[in-house]
């Protein structure tokens, strides 16, 4: 964070196939070195896959998947008086947005399968289902913030 001032947020303008920002945002976290057309070019073949495998609508699978893998709470670290402590707060919706698409891709890459768009496209369709790795990393944070609730005092 800076120290003078707030950063801007800059807007993210929709994908060119499905006209969808969420789309577009995963394409953006999964590009690596710039390379955007292969990113797009995954993002789009695992929505393919969604389609055939699932039978609904590939954005509304990603949009639920999304919303079933945002948490809602996380812990900080808050250090009072020599003694580090875990504080729950809550999680502001850009945030929140950003942890469910860097968990999700997360888990996609750490899955066995043979390409990215595979292995993207049966992470997604887990997700939306309630299940998966990405779901029990959302549950173990949500678990980690209910543990510490004593110390949610020290909220700032």
């Amino acid at each position: 964070m800076p120290r003078r001032g707030q950063a801007i947020k800059r807007e993210t303008h929709p994908d060119a196939k499905y006209h969808n920002v969420i789309v577009a945002q995963l394409s953006n976290k999964i590009m690596m070195g710039g390379k955007k057309s292969l990113a797009e070019r995954i993002v789009y073949k695992a929505m393919e896959i969604i389609e055939q495998q699932e039978k609904k609508a590939p954005v509304d699978v990603l949009e639920q998947a999304v919303k079933n893998v945002t948490p809602l709470l996380e812990v900080k670290p808050r250090r009072i008086g020599g003694a580090t402590y875990q504080v729950p707060v809550e999680v502001q919706p850009g945030r929140g947005l950003s942890l469910a698409m860097r968990w999700l891709i997360k888990s996609a890459r750490g899955r066995a399968g043979k390409s990215m768009a595979e292995k993207l496209a049966a992470e997604l369709s887990d997700a939306a289902k309630g299940e998966g790795t990405t779901i029990k990393k959302r549950d173990d944070t949500h678990r980690m913030a209910e543990a510490n609730r004593a110390f949610a005092h020290y909220r700032w």
